[in-house]
């Protein structure tokens, strides 16, 4: 959703990064993102080894979900392997062996052994015996992978604008197409407030009107929404178009301008900083200048760059100039998980996922963003997300 949704990553992830943990990569820019590599032989579910998702057989009554959730990815990305879009996609992949005919080959494979598997020791027996690694070089060459995460959010909207609801986010214009660059910044099309309105070329393209400023943004930030209108129904908004400029991450600039410490670096720190200094939001929203165009989709799932739903948990976003799209891929990284009296807890994951959406600020060999799903707890989640980790590619060895 992120982009088609975010489409961005918005990356459409949260990426609001601490900068002390940003790495500048030390990958050459024409060196191979993947690299095949031997993961051993030596590998029990104590050491939580690869291909071991211990999401996919847990407790009574999260089997037959889990595993429909798996299964409905796969589907989903072996729909989009059979177009031509992902033709021309793997016409042009960088790395030898990795084509769309392996690509399918390995995912209807995979598919059967899901499908069948009565434990996960038997999956991963399986998946090692017949399927080959390839690990991302990461920003380091060694690997390793920055995550964040991304999700839906559940807002409150009007179609029409009222005192309460004041907001818009905007349809795409029609001649967007022909719009010269360098196209209009943020400011330019909304106002420093927000508020433009009838005063810029965007009059008349109102689509839904939010109450809350920030609410609007982050619909731009994730790429998608699900909204309950004041009519009592309820809709959904994924991302159509975007003007041509870069990331920028709000969180940074408030975290350098002292306006937040490191441990609030992140979206709870973010959204509670701005509920206090409403007014700091005419500083800093405008100065991600990229602006985001909005199709209704009427309570569709969010949407991959792949155009293909995104399943909670199953679907990450990665920089499709280096990564396959629509391939089975293992993560391995820590994540935060609802524990006691909806406490976030960290655990780790190693868990198989479908590559099915990209984003504007998720560059390079070294990032991944993880699709957590919708609504307020996912958002917490993705608020909070920033680790780092491991991903591997499956690809059948024969």
């Amino acid at each position: 959703m992120r982009n088609k949704l975010a489409l961005f990553s918005l990356s459409l992830g949260i990426t609001f990064f601490n900068p002390a943990q940003i790495a500048v990569s030390q990958v050459s820019p024409t060196a191979p993102p993947l690299k095949l590599v031997d993961i051993g032989t030596n590998c029990t579910p104590a050491r939580t080894c690869l291909g071991w998702d211990e999401q996919l057989f847990i407790g009574h009554g999260k089997l037959k979900s889990d595993r429909a959730g798996l299964l409905r990815s796969i589907d989903n990305s072996l729909r989009y392997l059979e177009t031509p879009k992902a033709a021309a996609a793997y016409n042009n992949y960088p790395i030898k062996g990795i084509t769309l005919d392996r690509v399918r080959r390995s995912l209807r494979r995979f598919r059967q052994l899901v499908a069948t598997a009565k434990s996960p020791a038997q999956l991963q027996a399986a998946v090692r015996r017949e399927f080959a690694f390839y690990k991302s070089v990461g920003d380091d060459g060694q690997g390793r992978v920055k995550f964040t995460a991304y999700y839906a959010p559940i807002y409150s909207a009007s179609r029409v604008r009222t005192a309460q609801y004041k907001y818009p986010i905007y349809r795409l214009p029609p001649d967007f197409d022909q719009w010269s660059k360098p196209h209009p910044k943020r400011v330019d099309l909304e106002g420093v407030d927000g508020l433009l309105g009838n005063k810029s070329r965007l009059s008349g393209l109102e689509m839904f009107w939010l109450r809350d400023r920030f609410q609007a943004y982050m619909i731009h930030i994730q790429g998608s929404a699900k909204l309950k209108l004041t009519d009592g129904t309820q809709t959904s908004v994924g991302f159509a178009a975007g003007t041509d400029y870069p990331w920028t991450a709000v969180g940074r600039l408030l975290f350098q301008d002292g306006k937040l410490t490191k441990e609030e670096l992140n979206m709870p720190g973010i959204i509670r900083y701005f509920r206090k200094n409403p007014q700091s939001m005419n500083n800093y929203l405008p100065r991600w200048e990229r602006f985001i165009f909005f199709q209704e989709t009427k309570g569709e799932p969010a949407t991959g760059s792949i155009s293909v739903p995104l399943v909670p948990e199953r679907s990450i976003a990665t920089d499709k100039s280096l990564m396959p799209p629509g391939a089975l891929a293992v993560i391995n990284a820590t994540f935060p998980y609802p524990g006691r009296r909806n406490q976030l807890i960290q655990r780790h994951v190693s868990r198989f996922v479908l590559d099915q959406d990209t984003g504007s600020a998720i560059k390079g060999p070294g990032r991944v963003d993880y699709f957590l799903g919708y609504g307020d707890l996912a958002g917490d989640r993705a608020g909070i997300t920033v680790t780092a980790g491991s991903i591997y590619y499956l690809l059948l060895k024969k």
